[in-house]
């Protein structure tokens, strides 16, 4: 999932609702649809879910897309522009129901602040608050888990033994934040995955 966008002008074409078939589930916010003979490749618009490897909270994010808007059923996209890869960044609905929104609500997913123009900014505020104080979904972490975004961003650069502090090694507790573990994970902290599952300090989570 790559979230780079066209220029504002793109999102502030008047939005396009079209009738689409799901197809398939990428992750929380992607998705593919058939569009009479066209095959779409889908963007959720307004949010941003964990990313796969953001255990458990990139998978429940995919498997509550999933549920919204399952295999095979009938779905209508508002389509707010087009990315530069080719995918159509909608929000999507299916029974009356704005799925971006409900991915929020439900936790699975967070605003996607840098990108909200053409959103409904005050409805996906109030859906991700209300999510916050339930501590549903990402919300059950204290804080909420790393921001995709970050994540994302943290990810694009490479660690090396210069981005770490030399010699020195942190224990869990000295942390004390779930996301800072993964923020030293990345730069290169490995003795703090002590299972080797791609997640440091797990205990944190909780």
């Amino acid at each position: 999932m790559i979230p780079l966008f066209l220029p504002l002008a793109a999102v502030a074409l008047l939005a396009q609702t079209r009738t689409a078939t799901v197809l398939s589930i990428g992750d929380g916010d992607t998705l593919r649809v058939r569009e009479g003979s066209r095959t779409l490749n889908v963007r959720l618009a307004c949010i941003d879910a964990p990313e796969s490897s953001q255990a458990p909270h990139g998978a429940s994010a995919r498997t509550q897309l999933q549920t919204l808007a399952p295999v095979g059923s009938a779905v209508e996209l508002r389509v707010k522009a087009t990315d530069r890869y080719g995918r159509s960044v909608a929000e999507l609905s299916r029974g009356g129901q704005d799925l971006n929104q409900a991915l929020v609500a439900s936790g699975a997913a967070f605003v996607y602040w840098q990108y909200i123009q053409g959103c409904d900014r005050q409805t996906y505020s109030r859906l991700e608050t209300e999510a916050r104080l339930k501590g549903l979904g990402v919300w059950s972490v204290k804080g909420g888990v790393l921001r995709p975004w970050d994540y994302r961003s943290g990810q694009r650069k490479p660690a090396s033994s210069s981005s770490a502090p030399s010699g020195r090694r942190y224990t869990c507790k000295q942390i004390g934040s779930y996301a800072q573990a993964q923020v030293l994970l990345r730069q290169g902290h490995s003795y703090l995955d002590g299972d080797g599952d791609g997640e440091a300090c797990e205990s944190l989570r909780g």
